[in-house]
């Protein structure tokens, strides 16, 4: 029986975890899969989408970290991660993503010759500004398998000269947590809970520090749902970050056509997202997401990790001005829609290939 460990730290990392929890179990006679969940991220609304939303079972290890810088966080993942693999001598970890607790495991490990895989490898935006690309890159340089969604990803690790032999093209794990929840998803409440109608209203998202941060930035985004508003009804389950934020910034909506609420679980969000006429974002998985269900999408950022879904799915990088995005928004909503396309091998079964390629390897 081999041991396999999958660290989870923050919210998207539960949506990728949780399928390839599930296709582990197809090998319960060869593999024991456990889950570390690193409290990088913690709440009970965190807790109730990990428990309750995706059927996960408990963590077998709970670290607690809780927030603090970037150095912080990485080292007390790692101090207290190492402590897990001292004890439990796995002969795996698997880490997702892209945040502090990816690369804290995959250095622990890595320095205890302890092989890693890391599930979404390769993604690139090219803009070392941002903390998540430092994860990406350094945790890609140091792993032994790297499973890769897109076509630009296999193209990257190339450039940066990655042996092929550790690289897999098996699509997107997230994709697969969607498809699974799709038709729970249909028996949510929110829509009627925000008296919302299907393909008439804009659901918004931005949490990335560049654009939640700044009160004239902030002052810019009142402006833009202003607008939008007056076409479309606004929702925007809003990060307690942002919320805090905007709340020292005198942020108030100006009309009750712009509802900003608590955070929402994954099914409910799952149901908005299907459902929304226009998603406004900065999150990576929102790209995806929105790309598989033919959603229209605008990233209110310069660059993007995911380009397969703007050349081939219906992801528009519209940048932070915050004009152009109002142009592009107006433009969607008066008919001019992008036909995507699905990409490559987003079918709902990429942690199935992920879970045969590792027992193949580790058995």
């Amino acid at each position: 029986m081999k041991k396999i460990i999958s660290v989870v730290g923050a919210r998207p990392n539960f949506m990728k975890v949780a399928p390839i929890h599930r296709a582990f179990l197809n090998y319960r006679d060869k593999v024991n899969h456990l889950v570390c969940h690193t409290g990088q991220h913690y709440d009970e609304k965190m807790s109730k989408i990990f428990f309750e939303d995706l059927g996960m079972p408990h963590p077998d290890f709970y670290l607690g970290v809780g927030s603090g810088s970037h150095a912080e966080q990485t080292a007390k993942v790692m101090i207290e991660f190492e402590k897990i693999l001292l004890g439990e001598k796995p002969e795996l970890i698997i880490v997702v993503g892209d945040v502090n607790s990816t690369i804290a495991c995959s250095l622990v490990a890595t320095k205890l010759n302890i092989k890693t895989a890391h599930v979404e490898a390769g993604l690139r935006s090219f803009d070392r500004k941002m903390p998540e690309e430092i994860n990406r890159i350094l945790t890609d340089s140091i792993s032994d398998f790297l499973f890769v969604s897109e076509e630009s990803g296999l193209k990257n690790l190339k450039k940066e000269g990655i042996a092929d032999s550790k690289v897999f093209f098996v699509g997107n794990v997230m994709i697969d947590s969607l498809i699974h929840h799709l038709t729970k998803s249909e028996s949510s409440d929110v829509m009627k809970e925000y008296n919302l109608e299907p393909s008439k209203f804009i659901l918004v998202t931005l949490h990335r520090p560049s654009n939640v941060d700044s009160e004239d930035f902030a002052k810019e985004l009142l402006q833009l749902f202003n607008a939008l508003s007056e076409k479309r009804k606004i929702i925007f389950p809003i990060h307690p970050r942002t919320k805090k934020n905007f709340l020292n910034f005198g942020f108030k909506p100006e009309n009750d056509k712009i509802l900003l609420t608590d955070p929402i679980g994954y099914i409910d969000f799952l149901s908005l997202t299907k459902n929304a006429e226009l998603i406004i974002t900065d999150s990576g998985g929102i790209q995806e997401e929105s790309t598989y269900l033919g959603v229209q999408c605008i990233t209110v950022r310069n660059n993007t990790e995911r380009p397969v879904t703007v050349n081939v799915g219906t992801n528009h990088l519209a940048g932070r001005d915050l004009k152009k995005v109002e142009e592009v928004a107006l433009n969607i909503l008066s008919g001019n829609k992008k036909k995507g396309k699905i990409p490559e091998l987003w079918d709902g079964k990429t942690a199935e290939r992920i879970a045969e390629i590792l027992v193949k390897k580790i058995a």
